[in-house]
């Protein structure tokens, strides 16, 4: 009858950990716009494209037009969002992946990217 407490405790620590996961994923913090541009598994913007408005943009980069002055390049919002989506539709030969076409990006993630973007 020892071993009954025994399986309880370990039944108990078994769910715990478990649970632990989902825990982390509920209080893990929303990614924001800039974290998606930012993430080298995601949006990578910075691996071609300079922010100089941006302070924690860090980087090196000239493959693409650096993002500055967006509302003025951009006055439609869709038009940015069209380009995220799909570069290649405006360009064939554009070196941007389609972010969106291409499921790199979900929706979600691309109306960030375009709030962030946007707002340079």
């Amino acid at each position: 009858m020892r071993k009954a407490p025994a399986l309880l405790l370990a039944a108990s620590i078994v769910g715990a950990l478990m649970a632990a996961p989902a825990l982390a994923q509920e209080q893990k913090k929303e990614e924001t716009g800039q974290d998606i541009a930012f993430n080298n598994r995601k949006g990578n913007c910075l691996a071609c494209h300079s922010i100089p408005g941006d302070p924690k943009a860090v980087t090196i980069a000239n493959i693409g037009p650096p993002l500055i002055a967006m509302k003025a390049r951009y006055p439609d919002k869709a038009k940015l969002r069209a380009q995220i989506w799909d570069a290649t539709a405006a360009n064939p030969h554009t070196s941007m992946p389609p972010f969106g076409k291409h499921k790199i990006l979900s929706e979600q993630e691309i109306d960030k990217v375009v709030d962030y973007v946007y707002g340079l």
